[in-house]
Formats: C-alpha cells, sequence, structure tokens
C-alpha cells in the first residue's frame, strides 16, 4: 500500500484518494477509510469492538456476525459491540442474539444515538449494556414488509405474530420486566432517554458524567481514562 502523500486537500494516486491524512479506497460499491496502514475496521477489530451503525439489513447483520464470531476464536477478551441503529425486522435481531447468545466470550454493548424497534432486544441481550448519555431507545415493533395473495399474507402474520412473542419473551428476560408490559410498550412505541432506559432494566450503567440516582458508573467501559475508544492520548 502506497505511503500517504503530505499536505491537505484531495490526491488521487493508483486509483485512491487521499484527503486530510485519510486515504479511501474506492471499489465498485464501498469506500473504505484508512488511518495509517490499517483500514479502521482492521484497527476496531484489532480492539475486539464491532460497529453495528444504521438498519439491521442482512448485510449489515451478516458482517456483524461474522465478525464477532472470528474474535471470539481468536481471543478470550469479552467483544465490544457499539450499536447505533433504527432497526430492522425481528429475524435479523434474533440473528444478531443469537450469535451473542452462542459465543464463548461476553458481548458488552454500548448503545450511542439511539436504538429502535428490534436493535434494542440487540443491546438489551448484551452481557454489560452501557448506554452513552444522550442514547434514546425508541420501544416500537419491529418493521414487517411482505407482499403477496391473501393465503400468502395470513401466513406471514402467523409466522411474524410467533417471531415476534419469541423476540418479546427475550426482551422480557434481559429486563426483568412481564412480557405484557414489553408488549404494551412496544404498542405505544415508547420513547426512553438513559436514565429511563436504566430503570427500565435495557442497560446496566450509563457511561460518561452521571445524569441523575439512577447512574450506577462514571467511568467509560474498560477504556482508560477519557479514552472510551482506545485511540489517541488521553484528552486533558
Amino acid at each position: 500500500m502506497p505511503a500517504p502523500r503530505e499536505g491537505h486537500g484531495q490526491h488521487w494516486e493508483h486509483g485512491q484518494q487521499w484527503e486530510h491524512g485519510q486515504q479511501w479506497e474506492h471499489g465498485e460499491q464501498d469506500e473504505r477509510p484508512y488511518l495509517g496502514a490499517q483500514p479502521l475496521d482492521a484497527q476496531l477489530l484489532d480492539r475486539r469492538v464491532v460497529r453495528l451503525w444504521g438498519p439491521l439489513d442482512d448485510a449489515t447483520v451478516a458482517k456483524a456476525c461474522a465478525e464477532m464470531m472470528a474474535l471470539d476464536a481468536t481471543g478470550d477478551e469479552a467483544v465490544q459491540l457499539y450499536v447505533g441503529s433504527t432497526g430492522g425486522p425481528v429475524h435479523s435481531a434474533m440473528s444478531l442474539i443469537d450469535t451473542m447468545d452462542l459465543l464463548g466470550v461476553p458481548v458488552h454493548v454500548t448503545c450511542l444515538g439511539r436504538a429502535e424497534g428490534a436493535a434494542v432486544g440487540v443491546v438489551a441481550a448484551g452481557g454489560r449494556r452501557v448506554a452513552a448519555p444522550h442514547a434514546q431507545f425508541h420501544l416500537t415493533e419491529p418493521e414487517v414488509s411482505v407482499s403477496g395473495n391473501a393465503s400468502q399474507l395470513a401466513a406471514w402474520a402467523e409466522h411474524h405474530r410467533v417471531e415476534l412473542e419469541r423476540f418479546v419473551e427475550r426482551l422480557a428476560r434481559a429486563t426483568g420486566r412481564p412480557a405484557e408490559h414489553l408488549e404494551a410498550d412496544l404498542s405505544l412505541s415508547r420513547w426512553l432517554d438513559a436514565e429511563e432506559a436504566l430503570r427500565y432494566g435495557l442497560v446496566d450503567e450509563i457511561w460518561g458524567p452521571a445524569r441523575g440516582p439512577g447512574s450506577r458508573s462514571n467511568e467509560p467501559p474498560k477504556a482508560g481514562p477519557n479514552r472510551p475508544f482506545g485511540f489517541g492520548p488521553a484528552r486533558p
């Protein structure tokens, strides 16, 4: 891989673009940022960090599951899963939750930004569950998108009912709340901030300065003082 060229601005070299010290590798479908010699994803994986960002589509879920399985096979330390997701179908969330449950190492989950719908279940299923101070949680029924004739729609409706029932049961185990209570809140499309999520049982602690009497921790999750992601020098 060629070394970055000095200076600011954009430079093109051998089909690659440099911008303000970052290299972007151009492919047909994606652009991967580099800092130094390694892609950012590789640097994060070296630190046993997996990102789950955006909708829970098949590609995102498959990538996150594969990364967690690879980390499980290459070390005994916990996997750090960072979640900021607008949700997706129930089966996507359950694929992630099943993977987390089957790993031989714990998966510590931190919610950054927001977790909506099915993504709430992913956060709640973590071994150690942390919310960023401004994280938001949207309790709402996971997405459904289907088409077909009357009999196909009826079959799908029954399938979705069973899927949703299993999802609620897993969420009930994670939060310690009755399934009926969770079903009601999902139907009401309820929003929770970090403190409310802590009291609700979705997370175990809030990352960063305490925001109220319900906060259980003022320290970042295993990253060193003022370095929650493990990159760069500690901030003054």
